[in-house]
């Protein structure tokens, strides 16, 4: 579409104020929006898309999903179990490239990938299909890839574990994410960022989906996990830790490092010293209601089922207490374009419906350090703007429901169309 672009509708949300403003009108020259509300005429020669009883939001922000596992092939909310060794590297950016476009199509412009868990040779097939978006190639979300996760022998994310192999059947390196002690921790960093990647993710505790340490254990030292926010830092990248252990949490933010993923198991004390450091939390709520833990094997299930009635409780007090939490929702473990039940869990867990888009939009964009361009709607701000129906502070489950998707002024998806 060539010229401005005028979009109107019921209503428009201000995710910084928390109020929604009725009627709206949003002016959109080229990537950029250019006018709420104009006093004056709207720019002569522009295309006027009408959008009714619908509400204008900022473009939606997932802070934890791996788009190159899950999706087209296999059993809904779960990875194929052998996804590790039967998906080649093509053939996984290609299944990547089918769950970005059906991520945008739910509303979420904007993603953080977070580590590969598989044998690619080497290859960040996470910056690659970030690359292929960004120059036009194929639909999707714009992309902050983390390459492969930074894992020791044995630890929650390293591809034997997940799989149960046998020595030798995939052998792995640094350039795939395995490392262990001081030395190889910094080679896997500088390795991650030297082929693109825009942030660092460290396995800093055992899970639930893997068969090894108990979900609370701490998986790196303490000088490890130092010399990883160290590393990553001086290169001008965040680090985001898998961290379900309380004393990992505890370690990871004395580390220094920027963001929890998950945090089920922490205690009052760990949560206060999130809020005391400044922690991002992306909390990954739902997927405590939504895995099909009965198609799990039976210890992977007790696990799911002491630690996810724990997380549940953990996820109020961290609200309450003003912890910076971003939404994500570790798809596929919530299949992907299903990522607005995040936002429905939040607010069942204790949030307001305007604080779950927050978390969706200016906490998110304050966590990827793109706030002075992303994660509201204002004059100057790239136009990542989306539509729902009816009025999503006070029925978020609205979100479910994206008809019209714009990320950098062109339209993806449109009633219309």
């Amino acid at each position: 579409m060539t010229g401005p672009t005028v979009l109107r509708a019921a209503r428009w949300v201000d995710v910084v104020a928390g109020k929604v403003h009725s009627p709206a009108t949003i002016v959109v020259e080229g990537t950029q929006i250019v006018a709420i509300d104009p006093d004056g005429p709207l720019p002569e020669g522009a295309t006027v898309i009408d959008l009714g009883d619908s509400t204008l939001l900022p473009g939606l922000m997932d802070m934890e999903l791996n788009l190159l596992i899950g999706g087209p092939g296999g059993p809904e909310g779960l990875p194929s179990p052998m996804h590790g060794v039967q998906d080649d590297p093509a053939y996984r950016t290609l299944r990547g490239a089918v769950n970005a476009k059906t991520t945008l199509d739910a509303g979420f412009t904007t993603v953080r990938n977070l580590g590969l868990m598989v044998k690619t040779g080497g290859y960040l097939l996470d910056v690659a299909l970030m690359r292929a978006i960004d120059q036009g190639w194929h639909d999707g979300p714009r992309i902050h890839p983390a390459g492969h996760a930074v894992t020791p022998y044995g630890g929650h994310l390293d591809p034997t574990v997940f799989q149960r192999l046998a020595p030798g059947v995939m052998p792995l390196s640094v350039a795939e994410g395995i490392a262990n002690g001081v030395p190889d921790v910094i080679a896997c960093v500088r390795y991650q960022v030297r082929h693109g990647a825009k942030l660092i993710k460290v396995s800093a505790s055992g899970g639930v989906m893997s068969h090894s340490t108990s979900p609370g254990a701490q998986q790196y030292s303490d000088a490890e996990f130092e010399a990883i926010a160290d590393e990553a830092h001086r290169a001008g990248v965040k680090v985001a830790a898998h961290a379900v252990g309380d004393k990992a949490i505890q370690a990871c933010i004395r580390a220094g490092i920027d963001c929890i993923e998950h945090g089920f198991l922490a205690t009052d004390e760990t949560i206060q010293m999130m809020v005391d450091h400044g922690t991002f939390l992306v909390s990954t709520t739902y997927l405590t209601d939504a895995m099909a833990i009965d198609r799990i094997a039976p210890e992977l299930r007790a696990k799911a089922e002491e630690v996810f009635p724990r997380a549940k409780a953990m996820l109020p007090k961290a609200i309450a207490a003003g912890v910076r939490i971003a939404c994500g929702t570790d798809a596929p473990a919530v299949p992907h374009g299903q990522n607005a039940k995040e936002l429905v869990a939040l607010v069942e867990r204790g949030m307001t419906p305007l604080q779950a888009l927050r978390s969706a939009t200016v906490v998110a964009a304050e966590l990827v350090d793109v706030d002075h361009e992303l994660g509201r709607l204002a004059p100057g701000y790239l136009a990542d703007i989306i539509a729902v129906p009816g009025d999503p502070s006070a029925d978020i489950s609205t979100t479910l429901d994206v008809h019209f998707v714009m990320k950098n002024g062109r339209i993806h998806k449109s009633p219309a169309a």
